[in-house]
């Protein structure tokens, strides 16, 4: 990817995708991001080699960073991203494809306030993209050629896997791999909190369940793993691990977890639905 791209917002989920970008075969004079101040501003071009303007310096700086991008990145916050659009309508140019990031705003949300036929990706990435292995539902609107749509998926190629997904399941991919690393984060702080019940100093208690979650996540990232499988080697038959799994059986936890993500999509539903009456 070597034309121009823009990233209205770089915050940290933004400076991730934008870090991965630029592992792969991008060059950072290509790349402008704009920012609400400077410090941030002069944080990103030291660090990433880009070219970043701060708002609160240039009242321009989202139109003079679209301007001949072919690619551009929406990082603002759900609330933000149709003023932000009408904002950059009148500069971006008609092939560029314009991607969001924000959850629960849909394309026709977007569409509307951009020129009729702009080429509209809407995104889901996880946190883990600040690591590399991050996950990326992706969706295009009706406007966007073949070509638009590599040039979305090169933005977070280096980042983690993208999955090419129906707009409709976009809550349901928010509430599982979106919200999912909380999931996780939520089940080292119970098992912290288990091992100290159980007599295990604090620190001991965070260390061991920091570290288990974090290494079955790694066995759980190696090619061709399955979660089952990697489950059943650890549950031997009469053993520990297998009462365990039988209590939370019982409590039927996978009924907790799918409320827990049905919940989750029902707010993007109504996110969206807000953001149409605001």
């Amino acid at each position: 990817m070597t034309s121009r791209i823009a990233f209205l917002g770089c915050g940290s989920m933004g400076e991730a995708i934008l870090a991965g970008m630029l592992a792969g075969p991008v060059d950072p004079a290509t790349v402008v991001a704009t920012v609400r101040r400077i410090e941030r501003a002069e944080e990103l071009a030291q660090r990433h080699g880009i070219t970043a303007i701060a708002n609160s310096e240039e009242e321009q700086a989202n139109s003079l960073a679209v301007a001949g991008a072919e690619v551009v990145v929406l990082g603002v916050k759900p609330a933000q991203i149709a003023p932000l659009c009408r904002e950059i309508s009148a500069a971006l140019e008609p092939e560029a494809v314009v991607v969001s990031v924000a959850g629960a705003v849909t394309i026709e949300q977007i569409e509307r306030a951009l020129p009729a036929g702009q080429a509209v990706v809407r995104t889901m990435p996880n946190t883990p993209l600040m690591v590399g292995r991050g996950v990326v539902g992706l969706s295009t609107g009706s406007s966007v050629n073949a070509e638009q749509s590599a040039r979305a998926h090169q933005v977070f190629a280096g980042s983690g896997v993208v999955l090419d997904v129906p707009e409709e399941q976009m809550p349901v991919i928010g509430a599982i791999s979106g919200s999912g690393p909380a999931y996780a984060f939520y089940l080292a702080e119970a098992m912290a909190r288990a091992a100290r019940e159980l007599g295990v100093d604090e620190e001991t208690a965070k260390t061991l369940a920091t570290e288990t979650v974090a290494g079955a996540g790694l066995m759980l990232g190696q090619q061709g793993a399955d979660a089952t499988a990697l489950r059943k080697a650890v549950t031997s038959p009469n053993g520990t691990t297998e009462r365990a799994i039988a209590v939370f059986d019982e409590r039927d936890l996978p009924a907790i977890v799918l409320a827990g993500a049905q919940a989750a999509a029902k707010r993007s539903d109504d996110i969206t639905a807000e953001l149409d009456q605001a």
